[in-house]
């Protein structure tokens, strides 16, 4: 029971006894109502940073970096090594004693190449598709990507992981036609993508790549784009022209569609006529077959009996 003991100013001050006034105080509820409080928001725990060894850490099987600038990794590793490793790797456990990368890519190929037995991680509970998109992420805010290897990732947890493309948008913060427009660029073949790559052509070039046919004139508008270091409205304009050139080339008549080359070799029709013959052979009627060579053409001589 909670009391309140009030003292009489005035007569305190004046010097004079005085009998202090008891009062209940009426007892405030302390119950707090959690009904309203959503559990549905997934949240991902964090560990504590923790110290782990480095051969227990295996790469992200969605790892979206495809290729790592080795003159890069080796200041990093230099900074490392000086200092320390500022931020711990980010990891989640796999099976006991075992750990698959989730963030921090860079960092842990650094402390490898330094030789390090042990390296700083976080340990989380993640799901497959939480830590690819986690390792999507990543690499995204630190701008190590390319657009490509962006895109690829993209398809990856797309087709991977049962992601629509409005799931895949609201989980990076994107817009689905965003989502849309990278997974586009996979359309190009590899080849031309490669080239892309090579010259660190833009997003914008590639996009105008994309309205070219076939990959003989996309490659064909790549090496005027490389050898003239065409900006992207000079690449727009270039490719716009070979557009309307080849709307207004006379159309020729279509050619006979050729043989593929395996069909070419007599050897295919030799064996044709070999089991037509063990055909008939098999079903009783007693064919026989002579082969003979001359020296512009092969002869065959085929005996099917009447009866």
């Amino acid at each position: 029971m909670l009391f309140d003991y009030l003292k009489k100013g005035a007569d305190s001050a004046a010097g004079k006894s005085f009998e202090p006034e008891v009062r209940e105080i009426e007892r405030v509820s302390m119950d707090i109502d959690l009904s309203g409080v959503s559990g549905t928001k997934k949240r991902v725990v964090h560990g504590n940073s923790q110290s782990i060894p480095i051969n227990c850490v295996k790469p992200n099987p969605n790892q979206p970096r495809l290729e790592m600038d080795e003159d890069a990794l080796n200041e990093l590793a230099a900074s490392i090594e000086n200092y320390g490793l500022m931020q711990p790797i980010t990891v989640r456990q796999t099976i006991p004693f075992e750990y698959e990368l989730v963030a921090g890519h860079r960092r842990l190929e650094a402390c490898r190449m330094l030789g390090m037995d042990y390296i700083p991680a976080t340990v989380i509970r993640a799901s497959g598709t939480d830590s690819a998109i986690m390792a999507l992420v990543e690499n995204i805010q630190r701008e190590n990507l390319n657009y490509i290897e962006e895109a690829e990732a993209y398809q990856t947890l797309l087709g991977e992981h049962g992601l629509t493309q409005e799931e895949l948008a609201a989980k990076l913060g994107k817009s689905q036609s965003t989502i849309a427009n990278k997974i586009r660029i996979l359309r190009l073949p590899v080849n031309v993508r490669a080239v892309l790559c090579e010259y660190g052509l833009t997003e914008r070039h590639a996009r105008a790549l994309l309205k070219l046919p076939d990959e003989e004139r996309q490659m064909e508008a790549l090496d005027k784009i490389t050898k003239n270091e065409l900006n992207v409205a000079r690449t727009e304009a270039l490719i716009e022209r070979m557009l309307r050139r080849d709307k207004e080339r006379p159309k020729t008549e279509k050619q006979p569609a050729r043989l593929p080359k395996t069909l070419k070799d007599i050897r295919i029709f030799s064996n044709t006529i070999k089991k037509a013959v063990d055909l008939m052979n098999k079903s009783g009627v007693g064919a026989t077959a002579k082969r003979r060579e001359a020296e512009d053409c092969i002869e065959y001589l085929i005996t099917i009996p009447k009866e």
